[in-house]
């Protein structure tokens, strides 16, 4: 490695935890778009699970209710750019 790539290598942090395994009361349902827009970002798309820290399990179900939702017009596919 050159000495450019050692200076800017990121230093990564403490791993996020997902919020659904760390409260089992949480639920994850397509109804319920005011806990899935946290999950899309302004333009309409679904964040990775490196960004929003959930783990391979409920990242799967967040994807679905989102497009679930979408799909009976409750969180938007896209936004119209002006």
């Amino acid at each position: 490695m050159s000495a450019y790539h050692r200076r800017n290598r990121r230093s990564y942090g403490r791993r996020k935890v997902c919020r659904f395994c760390a409260d089992s009361n949480l639920k994850i349902d397509y109804k319920d778009p005011k806990l899935l827009s946290h999950f899309i970002t302004e333009r309409g798309k679904i964040i990775p699970r490196r960004i929003s820290g959930n783990c391979a399990r409920h990242q799967r179900q967040i994807t679905l209710a989102i497009k679930r939702a979408r799909n009976i017009a409750l969180l938007p596919y896209t936004t119209v750019l002006r």
